[in-house]
């Protein structure tokens, strides 16, 4: 079993693979309690979405980890790949400049004392 740092280096060698663009690693382990990390990342097309979630999925299977759930392949636009501690998005252009889970996630909340 990978530790998190492994398993998101895996994730991104994985995306780089089938040439994902635009690569964003959010440490999210004091955001929430239900995953530690979020891997975004952008395709050009419907097809690379697919391509690199296939290929995300693959390469962690081989080195043991467990795909916990896999949404968006209908369409393509937007695939979720949930590694439990760590959740992959790979997101078209548009959908990702729309949602923009970068600053939602970055953000910190207001009027709350950052923790140490």
């Amino acid at each position: 079993m990978l530790n998190i740092e492994e398993k998101t280096k895996a994730v991104v060698a994985a995306l780089e693979d089938i040439k994902a663009n635009d690569i964003t690693v959010i440490d999210t382990s004091k955001l929430s309690s239900l995953f530690d990390r979020m891997i975004i990342a952008s395709a050009n097309s419907t097809r690379q979405t697919k391509a690199l979630a296939d290929n995300v999925a693959v390469k962690l299977k081989e080195l043991g980890e467990e795909v916990h759930g896999r949404e968006g392949d209908e369409t393509g636009e937007w695939i979720l790949v949930d590694l439990n501690e760590v959740l992959v998005h790979i997101m078209q252009p548009a959908v990702r400049a729309h949602y923009n889970l970068e600053e939602l996630w970055n953000a910190r909340p207001r009027n709350v004392p950052e923790q140490k």
